[in-house]
C-alpha cells in the first residue's frame, strides 16, 4: 500500500543514500513528459525538504527547458535489492548554472566534474513510498566510465559547443536555458 509523508524521514534519506541511481520526472505545459535515469553520485538529501542534484552533459536538456515553464519535479528510486520499496519525492525545483549565486557552494558537495551542466534545487512537499513487489532483482556492478572517458577527450570550448549544438532545445523545441558561456561568480 502506498503511504504519504510530508517531509524526507530519516529511513527515505537512508534508503534513498544506499541506492546506486534515481530517476527524474518533469513536463512542460505542453509537450512530452520526460523521465530520465540518472547515477555517478550525483544527487545529495540536504534536509527533510531539500534535495540537490548535479546534472551532467547529456544528449538531451529536458528537464532544464521543463523548469522554465512548470517548476515541478517528481524523483524516484527503486530497490533492486532484498528489500522491495518505490520511493518518490514530489516537489518544486529551481535549476542553477556556473556562476549563479551558490552554485559554488553547491557544486563543492559533489565530485568535481567539467561537464556539470546544471544543478536542481528540489524542494520537496510531498514523500510516497509504494510496495516495489513487481521491481526485479538486479544486481549493481559498478558505475560506467563512458561519461567521464567522453569529457577527457574534450576541451572545456568542446563541451560547451556540444551545449551549443545538443543542449539548446527540449525535443518539443522550447529552450532550456543552458548557456554556452559560463558566467562569473556572484556570491
Amino acid at each position: 500500500m502506498a503511504k504519504q509523508f510530508p517531509h524526507i524521514e530519516d529511513a527515505h534519506r537512508k534508503f534513498i543514500e544506499e541506492q546506486h541511481m534515481f530517476f527524474t520526472g518533469s513536463a512542460g505545459v505542453e509537450g512530452r513528459v520526460n523521465i530520465s535515469p540518472k547515477g555517478m553520485d550525483s544527487l545529495r538529501v540536504l534536509g527533510p525538504d531539500r534535495i540537490v542534484w548535479m546534472n551532467l552533459t547529456g544528449s538531451g536538456n529536458e528537464t532544464a527547458g521543463h523548469l522554465l515553464e512548470v517548476n515541478r519535479m517528481t524523483l524516484m528510486w527503486c530497490s533492486f535489492t532484498t528489500r522491495p520499496l518505490i520511493l518518490r519525492a514530489y516537489g518544486t525545483a529551481k535549476v542553477l548554472h556556473a556562476g549563479d549565486n551558490g552554485w559554488e557552494d553547491l557544486a563543492a558537495l559533489f565530485p568535481a566534474h567539467r561537464s556539470a551542466r546544471q544543478i536542481f534545487d528540489v524542494s520537496v512537499d510531498m514523500v510516497q513510498t509504494s510496495c516495489g513487489y513487481a521491481v526485479p532483482f538486479m544486481e549493481y556492478q559498478s558505475e560506467r566510465d563512458t561519461m567521464q572517458k567522453w569529457v577527457d577527450g574534450k576541451s572545456d570550448a568542446d563541451i560547451r559547443a556540444y551545449w551549443e549544438e545538443k543542449n539548446q532545445t527540449t525535443i518539443d523545441g522550447k529552450p532550456t536555458g543552458v548557456p554556452v558561456a559560463v558566467k562569473e561568480t556572484h556570491d
